[in-house]
């Protein structure tokens, strides 16, 4: 038959209390036994005096050193030096020439410098121009006959004048011949053709010699 125990008897439910308890008294004891201060008792014994031996201490001034004084300066040595010594010297100077007055000086004639004329220069300028053969006039005559106007230009109404720039050679032929200023509808590339094809011109001479000469002539086209 099991016993079993009253409530009352049950010391579990107050085992925390007694934890709580016992820590309790636990921690008081500990701070007691630190903060606890024993003294001794007795007559208080005069140590008198203590003889002062140290000395006195002095405020140093800050001071300031003072720059090092500069180095001497060595003045030069001036050394003296004799005067120049004058040196006379007697110069004869001969004046009496033999000079008749019939003596003529004659003037000297400095020539003008030949001037170099290169072969394939081309002058613009020159002494005697290129000349058509039979003049101006034939050369006009020339253009009447050779020179077409063009249909593009004759059914659009074109007409004025073409400037072309050719090169007269030293034998007369053309070459190089360039637009100056044109007009359109053909007419530029119709000038330029009369032009090439036409004969040996009179080449142009500088100095009596012929030379290359560049030339420029305006080419009308006029609707009639």
């Amino acid at each position: 038959m099991e016993a079993k125990k009253t409530p009352n008897a049950d010391l579990t439910k107050k085992s925390g209390m007694f934890l709580n308890l016992g820590l309790l008294i636990s921690v008081g004891l500990v701070l007691f036994a630190f903060e606890y201060k024993s003294y001794d008792i007795g007559p208080l014994k005069d140590l008198g005096q203590v003889a002062d031996d140290f000395e006195e201490l002095l405020d140093i001034p800050i001071t300031e050193q003072p720059p090092p004084p500069p180095p001497p300066v060595e003045q030069p040595v001036i050394q003296e030096i004799p005067d120049e010594v004058e040196i006379e010297e007697k110069i004869e100077v001969n004046f009496d020439l033999d000079v008749k007055e019939e003596t003529v000086i004659k003037e000297v004639v400095i020539a003008d410098a030949p001037v170099v004329e290169k072969a394939d220069e081309i002058f613009d300028v020159v002494e005697n121009s290129p000349e058509f053969p039979g003049g101006m006039e034939a050369w006009n005559e020339y253009l009447r006959k050779n020179l077409k106007y063009p249909t593009q230009a004759r059914r659009m109404g074109i007409e004025g004048t073409v400037y072309v720039v050719f090169v007269v050679n030293t034998d007369g032929s053309i070459q190089d011949v360039e637009l100056l200023r044109g007009i359109g509808g053909g007419c530029d590339e119709e000038a330029l053709r009369v032009v090439s094809g036409a004969p040996k011109w009179t080449p142009g001479k500088q100095r009596g010699r012929p030379v290359r000469v560049r030339m420029r002539l305006p080419i009308r086209f006029k609707l009639g």
